[in-house]
């Protein structure tokens, strides 16, 4: 399966939805976009959505937390959205739960002036 890309406007947050499989293969325009999206809202929050991926692997993190670090060297964040206990798992085996604040809906991560309980998500 290939990787979609879609970003857009929640309110004034930046949210970057990922659809398909985030692998060796498609990290790199995952990375691509990232650089993009810091250059243009480098000070804001920016809000990935992986509910669409069927597949993250190692790379495919190590671009998440590329985009992160760039985030933040602007002054700004990267957070996730996730409702995949598969995915949630993922991030706790890799430790990454710690480093990304990740939040259940695109709303819940769009509103600044929130910080997210426990980082667990639900399957739907």
């Amino acid at each position: 399966m290939d990787l979609v890309l879609r970003d857009h406007l929640e309110g004034q947050v930046p949210v970057l939805s990922i659809a398909g499989e985030l692998d060796l293969a498609t990290a790199p325009r995952l990375r691509d976009r990232l650089v993009r999206l810091a250059a243009e809202f480098g000070g804001a929050r920016l809000v990935v959505d992986l509910d669409g991926a069927s597949l993250v692997d190692s790379i495919g993190l190590g671009a998440l937390v590329g985009g992160m670090r760039r985030m933040r060297a602007r002054g700004g964040d990267l957070v996730l959205v996730c409702t995949s206990q598969r995915l949630v798992d993922l991030l706790a085996l890799t430790r990454l739960d710690r480093a990304f604040d990740v939040y259940p809906s695109i709303a819940a991560a769009a509103r600044t002036d929130t910080r997210p309980g426990p980082r667990t998500c639900s399957d739907p």
